[in-house]
């Protein structure tokens, strides 16, 4: 069988940056071994996967190359690009029904996509877990402990110059180990995002942590609105709002690749 397959550059207008994302439109849903090799075989931080419902609505699944997740933000972005811009989609609002529940993207300013996705407070952790201090070589101001762990640092420099060992992050018992510092030059706060254990060493732009890392730094910085940058190798821009229990990520796509894969 024949199926349509998209490479997308998510949270960048430029590309060769952002998060390369692989989609694959489906008519109906594949076996998840299957969608878990497929995702294996593109070797791309996730894949997404999605089937129509009727209308705008659509149901949404992602994988790494290792496991599936509940939750992804570049890859929907992507599949939402992909919507707008190669299969005629023409309705303002998406709603992708997912693991965590509704999640709508619609179009912004600026050619932006915005992501629509509950907010995850973090809350203060007051002990190092087993392998972080090892593996970050480097020990941060502050440990917030949500869905992944969050280590905020003092500097930009200190984030953007960490070498972490993944032998020693793997062992960290979240999700993933964030590293976070304030911004400069506009950006109001920048990150990295490092998930050994979900088969992602370091993911170059990660929408889904922000709904942890947006309600920490609105309070923090005493600011709704919040201008982020994730500052890997690939790095991209996100433009986020805590609107209640909600965090709007708004950021550009720009497609890679377009083909076919056998299955």
């Amino acid at each position: 069988m024949a199926l349509p397959i998209y490479q997308v550059d998510a949270f960048t207008s430029t590309m060769f940056a952002g998060n390369p994302a692989a989609v694959c439109p489906l008519p109906a849903w594949l076996p998840a071994d299957t969608m878990r090799a497929i995702a294996a075989e593109n070797n791309l931080a996730e894949t997404a996967f999605f089937v129509a419902r009727g209308g705008q609505e659509f149901d949404i699944r992602w994988f790494t190359p290792a496991v599936e997740v509940e939750l992804c933000g570049h890859a929907t972005l992507a599949s939402a690009h992909v919507l707008y811009q190669h299969l005629g989609f023409e309705g303002t609002e998406i709603v992708f029904h997912s693991q965590s529940g509704p999640l709508r993207v619609s179009k912004a300013e600026g050619g932006r996509l915005t992501l629509d996705f509950p907010a995850r407070p973090p809350h203060p952790l007051a002990t190092h877990p087993d392998g972080l201090l090892d593996g970050l070589r480097a020990t941060p101001l502050q440990l917030l402990a949500g869905p992944d762990l969050v280590c905020v640092f003092s500097t930009e420099a200190e984030v953007r110059a960490l070498q972490p060992d993944m032998a020693y992050l793997v062992k960290v018992e979240y999700r993933a180990v964030i590293a976070t510092a304030p911004g400069s030059d506009g950006v109001d706060f920048v990150s990295r995002f490092f998930g050994p254990r979900v088969g992602v060493p370091e993911d170059p732009v990660t929408g889904s942590a922000h709904i942890t890392l947006v309600p920490y730094w609105a309070a923090r910085l005493g600011k709704a609105h919040l201008h982020a940058r994730q500052v890997s190798a690939r790095s991209g821009d996100l433009w986020c709002e805590l609107r209640g229990d909600r965090v709007l990520m708004s950021g550009h796509a720009v497609t890679y690749l377009r083909g076919e894969i056998e299955v």
